[in-house]
């Protein structure tokens, strides 16, 4: 018996991904531009956490292999110089 599915797994991983990475823009926006404190008193850590903290938890448990595809893509690449050809 063959089940059917309508959404292949890896489209709904790929859109988890980028609703995490949305939630992180939003997040990091958020942050830099309002007079949010990242440290609070009575709330401690809890908005920088929620903010910035759970999007990239969840970024990493779904794409492990993303935060070294972003630092590889942003690294300059260097060219391999040949001599004697």
């Amino acid at each position: 018996m063959r089940t059917i599915r309508s959404v292949p797994e890896a489209s709904f991983t790929r859109r988890r991904a980028l609703a995490a990475l949305a939630w992180l823009g939003a997040g990091l926006a958020a942050l830099l531009l309002t007079p949010l404190p990242l440290h609070d008193r009575l709330l401690g850590w809890s908005a920088a956490f929620w903010l910035v903290g759970a999007p990239l938890a969840l970024l990493a448990a779904l794409e492990p292999r993303l935060p070294l595809a972003l630092l590889r893509a942003a690294m300059p690449r260097r060219r391999r110089v040949v001599f004697g050809r």
